[in-house]
């Protein structure tokens, strides 16, 4: 499971050194491929490939006979690339992703789970639930 936030930047070619809790938390038998995708308020989404497959399983189970299903599919497969941990734990993030999360030097890697968040600085704040009492409340209103 992935958890906690870390301030990590990236290199002048668009590599992210994993955090070593995040990295440790990968499970080994997944090897060095994970997946990148473009996901919700535009930040990158970094899944393991047995939770990528999991999500990856329920997309395709969506009707190709049904216009709004498959563009469902077409839309989250074409934002979809397979990535490679080298062997010092970084990972290149292609161009095109760096662009669509607005990405430069400064990121903020979340654990969020079974997935890793990869954010904007600025687009993380606007994202997040800063006020603890605030948190409070929400949690009592969907997790009660």
């Amino acid at each position: 499971m992935f958890n906690s936030q870390y301030d990590c930047k990236l290199d002048p070619k668009g590599r992210l050194v994993l955090p070593a809790k995040i990295k440790a938390a990968i499970p080994e038998a997944n090897g060095s491929a994970l997946m990148l995708r473009m996901a919700e308020d535009k930040c990158l989404a970094l899944y393991p490939m047995n939770e990528y497959k999991k999500l990856e399983s329920q997309v395709r189970s969506l009707s190709i006979n049904n216009a709004e299903q498959r563009k469902l599919q077409r839309s989250f497969f074409i934002t979809s690339v397979e990535v490679e941990l080298d062997s010092a734990g970084r990972l290149l993030i292609p161009r095109l992703y760096l662009n669509y999360g607005e990405l430069e030097k400064d990121v903020v890697v979340v654990g969020m789970g079974s997935r890793i968040e990869i954010w904007n600085p600025e687009k993380y704040l606007q994202n997040i639930i800063a006020d603890p009492a605030d948190l409070s409340q929400l949690m009592e209103k969907y997790l009660s």
